[in-house]
């Protein structure tokens, strides 16, 4: 469509459906570079190789003394053999001293093998002699040295397009050379709640408010996925109040997430303001969650969602996190395993259910926590697993198997 409006028209979607509809709104974000720690969690664009050996010289793997091993070939308890110890080389020294036969250098873990040794005594084998020092043990060549480019050699690829960077793998960069990397940007996600009846945490409630918590919960939940979240202060269910707030705050954002004002009420703000304006709303086949919209409002990807906080929860695991993910080359489906339940379920025949539960991976089992409210947020975050009940599926006893999705922090 000329608007960029994505049709999913008007009857009840599926899962599936509305999975596609949305993930159809998001492409792959361009590639930057940053600095090591900011690349924490997303993807490698590119390969990189080592320009560098590592390590990138000879170096002693011990505190100790580097010798030529041919000198204390003979060396024991009853029958030491000393040496002379002419140079000290702690690490960092940048110059290539010559090991002389029959003589030792004193070594720090970490320092440059000097040119002519090929072993390191460790200091307990010896007696700790500054000037001279006592050998009790023999050595082979390349004992306690670490050789150039035993680890990665030069040129060598160390870590492939498309990992996800933690600290180990930053280290490595850094280690071989690279103080930035080539990732896919974040995608820049704008949330927003609507509601009348809405208070910032912290200040009096009144009788008929509650606290802001979904736009929260979804910026840590974008957080979490990689993203870069913006949290709009929350407006109320005025479509004026709503597009004032949003014009000045859409430029260079990938998606914008709402929550609330999206159902069949009076006062649906986001459903009143996007309507016509290239985002479709209608109900999906799943409890929670049913009523959501989806497409685009003055050019701006959008995932509408419902204003209950679990169904914005579920909503945006099943919805709004594979895709987002993906554009950022990172993997987008959660695990999933089968599970045996503890207790009965009971489900609309007619909705696919996501039930919030409680995974036992040592068992096996996951146990179903609160009720299928879409209000129960405190049941949600106990909860580290949703129960994935298909459709014409209305009950299911204790013992049997279902399917669960691994949420939260694992």
């Amino acid at each position: 469509m000329q608007d960029g409006r994505v049709s999913v028209g008007q009857k009840v979607r599926s899962v599936e459906e509305h999975a596609r509809a949305v993930a159809a709104l998001l492409t792959a974000t361009p590639v930057i570079r940053l600095p090591l720690v900011e690349c924490i969690g997303l993807a490698l664009a590119e390969p990189i190789t080592a320009a560098v050996p590592l390590p990138p010289f000879d170096n002693s793997g011990m505190d100790g003394y580097a010798v030529r091993s041919a000198d204390i070939a003979h060396a024991g308890d009853e029958q030491p053999v000393t040496l002379p110890v002419t140079e000290d080389i702690p690490a960092g020294r940048t110059d290539s001293p010559v090991l002389q036969p029959g003589t030792a250098h004193r070594i720090m873990t970490g320092a440059p093998i000097p040119l002519g040794a090929d072993a390191v005594v460790p200091v307990e084998l010896t007696d700790g002699g500054r000037h001279r020092v006592q050998i009790y043990a023999s050595r082979s060549p390349g004992d306690s040295v670490r050789p150039a480019g035993g680890d990665v050699a030069a040129g060598e690829e160390v870590l492939p397009a498309g990992t996800v960077l933690g600290s180990a793998q930053v280290g490595v960069a850094a280690a071989v050379g690279y103080a930035e990397l080539p990732v896919h940007r974040p995608v820049r996600v704008l949330v927003l709640s609507t509601g009348s009846e809405l208070v910032m945490p912290g200040t009096p409630l009144q009788h008929g408010q509650i606290y802001e918590s979904n736009g929260t919960m979804l910026a840590a939940a974008v957080r979490e996925a990689g993203g870069q979240a913006q949290l709009m202060h929350f407006v109320p269910d005025d479509v004026a109040a709503l597009e004032a707030a949003l014009a000045p705050r859409l430029a260079g954002i990938d998606l914008l997430v709402t929550s609330g004002g999206v159902s069949a009420g009076a006062y649906e703000v986001v459903k009143s303001a996007m309507t016509g304006q290239g985002v479709d709303f209608g109900k999906v086949a799943m409890n929670p969650g049913a009523p959501q919209g989806v497409g685009r409002y003055r050019g701006v990807p959008v995932a509408a969602m419902p204003g209950n906080p679990v169904s914005a929860s579920v909503s945006f695991e099943v919805f709004v996190r594979p895709p987002l993910r993906a554009a950022m080359g990172l993997p987008a489906t959660r695990p999933r395993v089968m599970a045996r339940l503890t207790e009965a379920l009971e489900s609309p025949g007619d909705k696919r259910q996501f039930r919030r539960g409680a995974f036992d991976p040592g068992a096996g089992t996951v146990t179903p926590v609160g009720g299928p409210g879409s209000h129960l947020l405190a049941a949600l975050a106990r909860s580290n697993c949703l129960i994935d009940i298909p459709e014409k599926t209305t009950s299911l006893q204790a013992g049997e198997h279902v399917e669960i999705m691994r949420v939260g922090s694992m």
